[in-house]
């Protein structure tokens, strides 16, 4: 009967036998064993801070915080062992661009998608989004973002989406004593209205900074700004809050998370702030 089941499973009858030995069954026990050990730390990783985290982030976070190494391969293993969900990117709606009036300026696209120049404050990334929270309430997110190091040096939120969100966060990007403006810097942004209009622009020469803008329906021309709002809407608790003091709280507590604890792989696996000061240190 053996022969013939082994036959038909098409496994050996040594294989079988050696399945069900002692050696065999106290070796899948301490690989059991160790599976376990893992799969609590990838799941202390995973808790870290209380944010969503994919197995890229939870390999960072194992070993920037834990002092645990494990490779991706093995991280994924335990996640679908263990069925450890991760969050789960959505493609961004289609954004309608507002068009703008006679006293409006649009200006050249001069970052020409050159995202990466190693240098901190020379390229500054600024847009908004929408945020649903609550029981159908809205209010809007603008921010300002290195994009040499990943850093979220200003942020504004509101419930309306008024000139001063975006006049504001250039305000807040004043005040950032961590901000230090380097020769030729300048922000970069879509052509939305609130870019184009002249106080916008007033206070732009005012830091000292040049205006760059995307081509026209161009949303890769500024994607590292759009790829934060990805990650932002993923992690963030915004949903559960219930009212604007929440929701400003939990963005509060995600700027902290996504500056100093938020491990990025395309930032040689360093924090944005830590990749700052590497940059600094190398300069």
């Amino acid at each position: 009967m053996v022969k013939y089941l082994c036959e038909v499973a098409g496994i050996s009858r040594s294989g079988y036998y050696q399945y069900f030995s002692v050696e065999s069954q106290e070796q899948r026990q301490r690989k059991q064993k160790q599976d376990e050990v893992t799969r609590d730390l990838v799941l202390k990783a995973l808790h870290f801070k209380g944010r969503k985290k994919g197995a890229r982030q939870i390999k960072m976070t194992l070993a920037g915080q834990f002092q645990v190494v494990y490779n991706l391969k093995r991280i994924r293993r335990i996640m679908k062992k263990y069925a450890i969900i991760c969050p789960i990117r959505k493609a961004n709606p289609y954004r309608r661009m507002m068009k703008a009036t006679h006293e409006h300026r649009v200006v050249p696209n001069l970052l020409n998608r050159e995202f990466k120049q190693d240098i901190p404050g020379k390229v500054l990334l600024t847009d908004i989004t929408y945020l649903s929270y609550g029981n159908g309430h809205r209010a809007y997110l603008s921010t300002i973002k290195d994009s040499s190091t990943n850093e979220i040096l200003a942020y504004h939120v509101s419930e309306r989406i008024t000139m001063d969100l975006a006049t504001d966060t250039l305000l807040k990007l004043k005040k950032n004593r961590n901000f230090k403006k380097v020769k030729d810097a300048l922000i970069h942004s879509d052509q939305g209205t609130h870019y184009t209009h002249p106080d916008f622009q007033k206070i732009v020469k005012k830091l000292g900074l040049r205006q760059s803008m995307s081509r026209r329906g161009n949303c890769w021309d500024n994607a590292p700004q759009e790829s934060f709002f990805g990650h932002f809407k993923d992690e963030a608790s915004i949903q559960a809050c219930t009212n604007l003091d929440e929701l400003k709280r939990e963005i509060k507590q995600y700027m902290t998370y996504y500056n100093h604890y938020r491990y990025q792989w395309n930032l040689k696996k360093m924090t944005p702030v830590q990749y700052r000061d590497h940059l600094l240190r190398a300069a």
